[in-house]
C-alpha cells in the first residue's frame, strides 16, 4: 500500500468537567487527527494524544506534530507498505517520540483493516464482542464530592473505579470511598506524586483492598518501585515507566510491578503493544488498557486492543460521554450494562462525525506524499 496524502486536523474538545491529577488540571482535549489516504482512496485514522505541556512524557502536542510532519510522513512517502507491522521498524531509528509514531502507525493499521474489509479488532486477533470498562476519577475538592461522583459512576454501570491521589488527597479519600463501596473494584493512581520517604503512607493503602497502586514513584524509578513492591501486599502497576517491550522486561526482571497499564500512544502504537501483551501473558503479568482522555478515534483503537482475550481487567476506556458532551465519531461509544460494544465495521469501525468535528476544528493541513501517481 502506498499513501498519497495526509491530512492533519487540529481540534480541541471541551471536557464535561475539569480533569485534575498530581500533574495539573485539563479543561479540554487538544489533539490532532492523522488521516492517511492510500493510492486507492482508503482513509486510515490515528489520533495524536500528546498533551500541550511535557508533564506526562517529554513529548508535547507541538513537538509531536513536528516529528510527524518532518520525519514520519516523509518515511511513508519513500516506500510501499506491505503490512502494518512494517511501520514500527521503519520508524525505529527515531529516538522516543512514541506518541507521534503511534498516531501515524495506528492510521496505517486502520487503513489495512479497511482494505481487508475486517474490523481492526478481528485483524489483531480479538474475540470479544463487548468489553468491561472502568472509569478514572480525577482529584476532587473534598471527600464528599469524590464519594458522590464515584456513586454516580457506579450507578452508570462502571465495574472498576480508579482514583487519582496526591499528597494530602490520598488516605482520607480512599478510606471514604472504600467505606461507602466495600465491594467495589477500586485502585489508586499516583502519577509519580510520591517517593521513598512516603513509604509509611503507601503501606497504609494496603488495608483498603485495592486492586493496585499505579505509578507511585518517578518515571525512571524501576529500582525504587521494586523496593516498594517487595514491601507491599498490594500490586504496583507501572504506567509512565513503560514506553516499550524492553521497559516491561526490565520491570518484570527487577520485580518493579505486578501489573502494566498499556497505552497505545505511550508505546508507539499497535505493533509494540501486541509484543507487550504477549510478554505479559507469557510471564503472568496483569496487563490492561489505559486511557489518555482520547476522543473517538483514539478510543476506537483502544477498544480494538482491549477486545483481545489477554485483557481481563477493565481498562480506562470509558464511554464517550464520560469526557465529552459530543464526540467526533459516529456512533459515539455508549456504556451498556457496564460494557462497551466492540465495533464490527471495517477498520476502527466508526466514522468521523463531520458536523461535530467542524465545530471544534482549529486548523487543517494537507500534505502530499508524492509518489508520481495522478
Amino acid at each position: 500500500m502506498y499513501f498519497r496524502k495526509a491530512r492533519l486536523i487540529h481540534a480541541e474538545l471541551p471536557l464535561v468537567a475539569p480533569f485534575k491529577t498530581s500533574y495539573g488540571e485539563l479543561k479540554s482535549k487538544d489533539f490532532y487527527i492523522v488521516e492517511l489516504v492510500s493510492e486507492d482512496g482508503i482513509c486510515g485514522y490515528g489520533e495524536l494524544e500528546a498533551f500541550p505541556i511535557p508533564d506526562y512524557t517529554e513529548e508535547t502536542l507541538d513537538t509531536a506534530i513536528l516529528i510527524v510532519k518532518q520525519h514520519l510522513l516523509p518515511l511513508l512517502a519513500q516506500k510501499e507498505i506491505h503490512t502494518p507491522e512494517e511501520v514500527n521498524p521503519l520508524f525505529g531509528w527515531i529516538q522516543g517520540n512514541e506518541m507521534a509514531k503511534a498516531a501515524v502507525e495506528l492510521a496505517v493499521w486502520d487503513a489495512f483493516a479497511k482494505r481487508e474489509k475486517r474490523s481492526l479488532a478481528k485483524m489483531i486477533g480479538a474475540t470479544k464482542d463487548s468489553i468491561a470498562v472502568g472509569v478514572s476519577v480525577g482529584l476532587q475538592r473534598d471527600v464528599e464530592a469524590l464519594v458522590q461522583l464515584v456513586g454516580r459512576y457506579v450507578d452508570e454501570g462502571y465495574e472498576r473505579v480508579k482514583l487519582k491521589i496526591a499528597p494530602h488527597k490520598d488516605i482520607q479519600f480512599i478510606e471514604a470511598v472504600r467505606k461507602k463501596f466495600p465491594n467495589l473494584s477500586l485502585m489508586a493512581d499516583a502519577n509519580s506524586a510520591y517517593n521513598r520517604e512516603d513509604f509509611s503512607l503507601l503501606k497504609e493503602l494496603d488495608q483498603y483492598n485495592l486492586e493496585m497502586i499505579e505509578q507511585p514513584f518517578g518515571t525512571k524509578d524501576f529500582v525504587d518501585h521494586a523496593w516498594l513492591q517487595a514491601k507491599l501486599k498490594t500490586r504496583i502497576c507501572l504506567d509512565e515507566n513503560i514506553r516499550s517491550l524492553d521497559d516491561v522486561k526490565q520491570a518484570h526482571m527487577l520485580g518493579s510491578c505486578q501489573a502494566v497499564n498499556l497505552k497505545l500512544a505511550r508505546v508507539g502504537g499497535m505493533s509494540e503493544a501486541l509484543k507487550i501483551v504477549k510478554y505479559c501473558k507469557d510471564n503472568d503479568l496483569l496487563v490492561w488498557c489505559g486511557g489518555m482522555l482520547e476522543a473517538g478515534i483514539g478510543r476506537a483503537h483502544n477498544i480494538a486492543l482491549a477486545a483481545r482475550d489477554e485483557f481481563t481487567f477493565p481498562g480506562d476506556i470509558s464511554a464517550s460521554n464520560r469526557y465529552f458532551n459530543e464526540d467526533i465519531v459516529s456512533p459515539a461509544f455508549a456504556l451498556i450494562q457496564g460494557k462497551l460494544n466492540v465495533p464490527v465495521n471495517p477498520g476502527i469501525g466508526v466514522t468521523l462525525n463531520l458536523n461535530v468535528l467542524q465545530k471544534y476544528t482549529k486548523s487543517t493541513e494537507e500534505i502530499l506524499l508524492d509518489k508520481g501517481w495522478s
